[in-house]
């Protein structure tokens, strides 16, 4: 059975953030939010002189001294798919810079969906969260460290509402207890895959005759856990000459409501025939494998 919290759900990792929130579960209830983000927050103090419980929890987005983050990219600068079984596994890579250098055990990410990470969300961990590996940073000189954080998503965890925009907090800390904690540092898009059929007939046909060309536009149902109809999406049907090595678009065709294609077109010579979605904000895209038709 999937068991989630409702409000959002985030990865923590790295070493810093895997002790200031690692929090026990609480079915279904979350947990206390405000105090986990006395944790985050103490434990990118720690060293440090000045007090965090003068602070607010309720403010994720903190700066002490000069250490700073740059270079943030999340998964090699592309979307993060998922189908219905298959894991995902991606990085998360930023720069860190202090005077002092930067202390390499103790980078952090987290990633979520949802309304901003603030002590009133951060509670919404699901009892089976996703899992993050501990940071890898690497010193580049005395004042630079590049850090890597590994994570793992499995589409069990998720749910169709869960697909779109995500955003990236990152935490890294100086030698001399400076430190930097960015809310929504880097936003990317986590999308259902999707797959796209053709499939033209009669083969052989006469030239001239009327060809029927069908597909279908199906992706993750994460509710579900099965594939499902994409519905009333436009998909455009394109076509190539055997001579050629260019697909030119003949018409745009709109998925019914099974997410199935349906259109004519008259066979003129021997050529490949294909569909091509341009995918959503929550759809990657995806292009069908192209249908060969002997025109006779």
């Amino acid at each position: 059975m999937r068991i989630r919290a409702t409000a959002a759900a985030l990865t923590v990792s790295g070493a810093l953030a895997l002790t200031a929130f690692a929090v026990p579960a609480q079915a279904d209830s979350g947990w206390d939010g405000a105090a986990a983000g006395a944790q985050a927050k103490a434990a990118l103090k720690a060293g440090h002189a000045t007090s965090f419980a003068a602070r607010s929890a309720a403010d994720y987005d903190e700066q002490y001294g000069d250490t700073a983050i740059s270079n943030i990219v999340v998964n090699g600068g592309k979307d993060v798919v998922l189908g219905i079984s298959a894991k995902a596994k991606f990085k998360v890579t930023f720069t860190a810079t202090d005077d002092s250098g930067i202390n390499n055990k103790l980078g952090a990410a987290i990633v979520y969906h949802g309304s901003d990470l603030d002590s009133s969300n951060i509670g919404a961990l699901p009892d089976e969260d996703i899992d993050g590996t501990d940071t890898t940073c690497k010193t580049v000189n005395a004042t630079t460290s590049t850090c890597t954080l590994n994570f793992t998503v499995d589409p069990l965890w998720l749910y169709n509402t869960d697909a779109g925009s995500w955003k990236v907090w990152v935490g890294a800390q100086g030698k001399d207890g400076d430190f930097t904690a960015r809310d929504k540092a880097k936003s990317y898009s986590t999308k259902r895959y999707a797959k796209l059929s053709t499939n033209a007939t009669p083969e052989p046909i006469t030239k001239g005759k009327t060809l029927t060309v069908k597909g279908a536009l199906t992706r993750a149902n994460w509710d579900t856990s099965k594939y499902a109809g994409y519905t009333v999406q436009k998909v455009t049907l394109q076509y190539r000459k055997k001579t050629s090595s260019t697909y030119t678009t003949l018409k745009t065709v709109t998925s019914d409501s099974k997410g199935n294609l349906s259109t004519t077109v008259k066979a003129s010579a021997d050529g490949y025939f294909r569909y091509k979605f341009a995918g959503t904000s929550t759809t990657p895209a995806v292009t069908s494998t192209s249908d060969f038709v002997d025109v006779r």
